[in-house]
């Protein structure tokens, strides 16, 4: 048995969950901040069979891609003479962060 820990964006979470509810896998969806952007993301903490792991990362990769996205750079905080001005920087978001870890146990009550 594996614990599957995909933290994945917002944006991608409500079509993610709704393929794991089509798909019959179980899933605990939870509430995260990321540190880079802090925005929000969604954590799904899923366990599974040893052998339904590659479908489960498979449907994720399905669901969750990446996209460009612009935001403000961050102020500078550097005491200089020059002026910094907050500027537009394209970057990176969307797509999965996955853990896939062994689990000893298994119990449910």
């Amino acid at each position: 048995m594996k614990l599957i820990i995909a933290i994945v964006q917002n944006q991608d979470s409500r079509r993610l969950s709704d393929e794991f509810v089509e798909n019959g896998i179980r899933a605990t969806k939870l509430s995260s901040t990321g540190g880079f952007l802090r925005a929000g993301n969604t954590t799904f903490l899923i366990g599974v069979q040893d052998r339904k792991v590659d479908s489960v990362l498979e449907l994720i990769k399905e669901n969750c891609s990446t996209r460009s996205q612009t935001m403000m750079s961050p102020p500078s905080y550097d005491f200089t003479l020059e002026t910094d001005l907050t500027y537009p920087v394209d970057v990176e978001v969307g797509g999965a962060t996955l853990f896939v870890l062994p689990i000893d146990q298994f119990l449910q009550f």
